[in-house]
């Protein structure tokens, strides 16, 4: 084991990890606030744009996220439409996994018991209201586990945008290959991080999941 090949490449390891975290992030809310969106157009939307959602979420959920990347790098430049290597891995795992959360949302909403909101028609609550204090309470809990492991799934998925030159942690560990000439060393330090990061968000989601679960355990006793 070369210790040294991987102390020297600590630097720029950290500096890929951090850009995959940030964009990671901005990924993450992209996905989460499209896919709530597409959850409530797909609930409440005529015949005719519930026909074209639900195309484009029986194209995405068809298609690998390469050719989704492949698409917007390399097929949108011959139409006119240049997008940097940055914005396109944001609006790549944006759109591939905006369909998935979406469905995550309405399944756990189709879930809550019709009482339920006739209860809240019965108390005028409006749509507002209906959200903050009846819907989320009981949906969250449910919601939490399935949108996490989409989570871990979009980090682990943000790898591929080493592909076309998104300068993130995998992008960075091949130039950490190609000065030091250390592969096993390298990818095994990549592979920790990895598994570090998605077992903290993880053990995160479960502290989060037992607290917002708590009173329910509570009533049963």
């Amino acid at each position: 084991m070369d210790w040294q090949a991987i102390i020297t490449s600590l630097p720029s390891l950290g500096d890929g990890l951090l850009a995959t975290l940030q964009l990671c992030l901005v990924a993450a809310l992209c996905s989460l606030l499209w896919g709530a969106l597409l959850a409530v157009l797909l609930m409440r939307a005529s015949p005719f744009w519930l026909r074209l959602l639900n195309l484009y979420i029986g194209l995405t959920l068809a298609l690998p996220l390469l050719v989704v990347i492949y698409l917007l790098y390399f097929v949108l430049p011959e139409y006119d439409i240049t997008l940097s290597s940055p914005v396109v891995g944001v609006l790549a795992l944006t759109l591939y996994y905006a369909p998935y959360i979406a469905q995550v949302i309405r399944s756990a909403i189709d879930a809550l018991p019709q009482g339920q909101w006739e209860a809240c028609r019965v108390l005028g609550l409006s749509r507002s209201e209906q959200l903050r204090d009846v819907v989320l309470p009981q949906t969250l809990p449910q919601m939490l586990s399935p949108l996490v492991g989409l989570m871990i799934g979009l980090i682990k998925d943000s790898a591929l945008l080493s592909i076309v030159s998104v300068q993130e942690f995998m992008y960075a560990a091949k130039q950490a290959i190609s000065d030091t000439y250390a592969p096993l060393e390298i990818y095994l330090t990549v592979a920790l991080c990895y598994w570090l990061l998605n077992s903290v968000i993880d053990w995160l989601a479960r502290c989060l999941e037992s607290r917002m679960t708590r009173y329910r355990r509570a009533m049963q006793h």
